[in-house]
């Protein structure tokens, strides 16, 4: 299991097994580069042992908090600290921690384990138990390398992954066997093997009692206030922190706070691909800008249609779960070249869904019930559209609609914009973009870190008027205190995404490697899908696109690619 993380950890590895309980960890080296914070940590005073995967930003702060307690520390990083609070304060440890986290800690006397993970799910945490044993780990595949593992396709999961563009929320997975511990989650695991789970953080949206007073310029302040400090808390490190630089008003929002608290030498980084007819590949001309303007040590990276399919296998093996958006490869292929250069960047993922920067936001501000309309823009299929693509044994019920319509139904928010809101920051966003690029970036053992999922940000932004974030095409309010800070260029621009043409339109060599894989001998004997249907999708690749305008038949063939790439029958 540990061996097949060693990408996202290479700098060191270690176990450790007493008892019933092993625990086993691959390094990257961030915080304390010093021996004494390898890990499995275990402190023998304490009677406490930990993995950790992540970093807490305010360790230091917490640190000197845990001394005058009268704590003594034995290294100079966050592990470490994080067993101390568990001593001081138990379950409510979680609570004091700003930063990314999923970690496993073991009390030795009473043998219970503690699963925790991060409030957004920053960092992912996989589990899965045969009654006689648990096992958890950073990635799905790791799980899968130890065997004895139900591969089962989960009907519901993979409803989901067809329909709710790949999304399986919470602690479910697209195997029967393996699920998730859910975000803001803490799993507590008993001896005997019975578990419970508690969550420890919920963010409200909607108005809080008094906000209905402020005005226009106090929000414009608190966002550039809270993003100034999520951006300084994302510095703390011991090796240099960069930019992933898109040329969109989020990267570009995070280098110029960064030059504004006296960066210097800041390294960004940008990928553009070939275009394909009228989409064009990259948006080299508004990262450079921001580059310039800011005076960062840019590096410019463009990958040609052959660098991109060969990295097509590596890319969906790298995957946790099978995802079907096209900027998982651009992502793999910058972090490659980043890695070489650095360990650590921040980026700009998040800001979409928390400040309202999607197209189908403004129409559920004339929403009172939002289900239909969040259905028909969102999901990639209808189900009837299912029961042409999938098996019969495979369709069951309608999952995605009955799961966003439980959601909704639950919601703390109450206007249907809030509610939706809530849905793309507690479920999509954390299960799409959060997750890819954590698996994208890992893959090459480089820690992206996120600042407009700082959890500070999310409660603030949750509970500004819904008009003042998606108010004229999106993200109103953010771009309002972006103003004098980022060139107005920047901010005024139309609104761009990571483009990988030629996964949209899947022609020449990405058409051809679609075709053998669906075409394959262990695709048709898996029977998951109808053949009529792949034969449809196969004969028309380009008139066949999701709602969001992505390929039908792409997201076909990554889940077969993806099970045939680890090995499922």
């Amino acid at each position: 299991m540990a061996d097949s993380l060693r990408p996202r950890g290479p700098d060191a590895g270690g176990y450790y097994l007493q008892q019933q309980v092993g625990f086993g960890h691959r390094r990257l080296s961030i915080i304390d580069l010093a021996g004494a914070s390898q890990q499995p940590m275990i402190d023998p005073h304490l009677g406490l042992g930990i993995v950790f995967n992540g970093c807490i930003y305010n360790y230091r702060d917490l640190r000197n908090e845990l001394k005058a307690k009268g704590y003594r520390f034995f290294s100079e990083g966050d592990t470490e600290v994080i067993l101390k609070a568990y001593h001081a304060w138990g379950l409510r440890c979680v609570e004091h921690f700003k930063g990314m986290f999923a970690f496993a800690l073991w009390e030795r006397d009473s043998g219970r384990v503690i699963l925790a993970r991060d409030r957004l799910g920053i960092k992912p945490l996989y589990w899965t138990s045969t009654g006689r044993s648990l096992r958890f780990a950073s990635t799905l595949p790791a799980l899968l390398a130890a065997g004895d593992v139900n591969t089962r396709i989960d009907p519901e999961g993979l409803h989901h992954y067809m329909s709710f563009h790949a999304v399986v929320p919470r602690d479910k997975t697209i195997l029967a066997g393996v699920c998730r511990v859910p975000p803001a989650t803490l799993m507590i695991v008993e001896p005997d093997g019975r578990f419970r789970q508690q969550r420890y953080w919920h963010v409200h949206f909607g108005a809080h009692q008094g906000d209905e007073q402020l005005e226009e310029p106090e929000w414009r302040a608190a966002v550039l206030e809270a993003m100034t400090t999520a951006v300084r808390r994302r510095l703390v490190s011991d090796v240099p922190v960069g930019v992933l630089l898109s040329g969109g008003l989020d990267s570009s929002l995070i280098v110029a706070l960064l030059a504004q608290l006296g960066q210097a030498n800041l390294n960004t980084f940008s990928i553009g691909f070939e275009s394909v007819d009228d989409v064009k590949g990259d948006e080299f001309r508004y990262s450079d800008l921001v580059a310039k303007h800011f005076g960062t040590e840019h590096h410019r990276l463009h990958v040609d249609g052959g660098r991109a399919i060969e990295a097509l296998p590596d890319v969906i093996s790298a995957m946790s779960e099978p995802m079907m958006s096209h900027d998982a490869i651009g992502f793999y292929l910058l972090s490659e070249q980043v890695s070489q250069h650095i360990k650590v960047v921040q980026c700009g993922q998040g800001a979409d869904e928390i400040f309202g920067g999607y197209h189908w936001y403004p129409p559920m501000m004339k929403m009172d019930a939002p289900l239909d309309e969040y259905s028909r823009l969102y999901f990639d299929r209808t189900h009837d559209e299912m029961k042409q693509a999938l098996s019969a044994e495979y369709v069951q019920e309608d999952y995605s609609r009955d799961f966003v319509s439980a959601f909704f139904e639950d919601c703390s928010a109450r206007a249907a914009i809030d509610k939706v809101l809530q849905i793309d920051t507690e479920i999509m966003l954390v299960d799409d973009p959060v997750k890819r690029v954590d698996n994208m970036t890992m893959a090459w053992g480089l820690e992206a870190r996120v600042p407009f999922l700082d959890h500070e940000v999310v409660e603030l932004a949750a509970c500004i008027p819904a008009d003042l974030k998606v108010r004229e095409g999106g993200k109103y309010i953010l771009k309002q205190a972006s103003r004098g800070i980022v060139p107005d260029a920047i901010i005024d621009r139309k609104k761009g995404y990571f483009p990988v043409p030629s996964l949209r339109y899947l022609r020449g060599p990405f058409f051809e490697y679609v075709r053998d894989i669906l075409e394959s001998p262990a695709a048709r004997d898996r029977g998951i899908f109808n053949r009529g249907y792949v034969d449809r999708l196969l004969s028309d690749p380009e008139g066949e696109l999701t709602p969001k305008g992505h390929s039908k038949l792409w997201q076909v063939a990554v889940l077969e690619a993806w099970l045939q790439s680890h090995g499922i029958h």
